[in-house]
């Protein structure tokens, strides 16, 4: 049986943690390659996109793929509408891992938005010192905004066009809650923009800002192909995927 699974999620990695050495069991991980030094899953690894549907199509006949497992960030989506009708075209079965998305408890000031511009236009009502922590991707959106000052934290370092008045923080997660509470107090930040990536990795920050009072604009989830079977868990897909091998 060949496995491949797409993303370079914490998640993905974790998935082939608990599948990799699995007797008669192939295991293949593509990452698209944005991040210049991805920590790689075990297993054989891919990197670069496909070229579309058609190609991920040709790629899952030529290299006789069957499972396709979906791990992508839940904010890659073009990615997870090309598997999906890759995946029926080639006849091959997919399973998509999408960690659950946060969800607010008591305390909690958020405000929800549906892009990165939408972001940018509430932004100077809530604050004036920004954690911007939507990665290095998409900054343009707030470039205009010079009133502002932003602490960007990203794994690699942003390209431009940027916002002005800016500090670059290059790093990534897991974080722990006092790192994050003494950023918070360090910067003396009284916003914080994200996305809603769910997971624990980043989650600190939220318990931060909950505690310091300060609000947290949250970048909704884009839409996800409908029909398709869903795991919450590596543990999950790799119980699913392990009874399809055996049966």
């Amino acid at each position: 049986m060949h496995v491949l699974i797409l993303g370079g999620t914490t998640e993905a990695r974790q998935l082939a943690g608990l599948l990799h050495g699995t007797p008669g069991l192939t295991l293949t991980s593509s990452l698209a390659g944005r991040v210049a030094s991805p920590r790689l899953p075990p297993g054989e690894v891919r990197v670069g996109g496909f070229g579309g549907v058609d190609g991920m199509t040709a790629w899952l006949r030529e290299h006789a793929v069957d499972v396709l497992i979906d791990a992508t960030h839940p904010f890659a989506g073009t990615i997870s509408f090309n598997a999906a009708d890759a995946a029926t075209t080639a006849h091959v079965p997919l399973l998509a891992l999408r960690r659950p998305g946060w969800v607010p408890v008591e305390g909690d000031v958020w405000h929800g938005t549906g892009s990165l511009a939408e972001a940018a236009e509430l932004l100077p009502a809530l604050g004036q010192r920004v954690f911007l922590t939507t990665g290095r991707m998409g900054l343009s959106a707030f470039a205009h905004l010079d009133a502002l000052w932003f602490l960007v934290r990203s794994v690699d370092v942003p390209e431009p066009p940027c916002p002005a008045r800016m500090e670059v923080l290059l790093d990534r997660g897991p974080f722990t809650l006092d790192g994050e509470r003494e950023l918070l107090r360090r910067h003396h930040i009284d916003v914080v923009v994200t996305k809603d990536s769910g997971g624990v990795a980043t989650a600190p920050k939220l318990t931060a800002a909950r505690e310091a009072g300060i609000p947290v604009l949250v970048i909704r989830r884009p839409p996800t192909p409908q029909g398709i079977p869903v795991a919450a868990d590596p543990e999950s897909a790799a119980h699913w995927i392990t009874r399809r091998h055996a049966s």
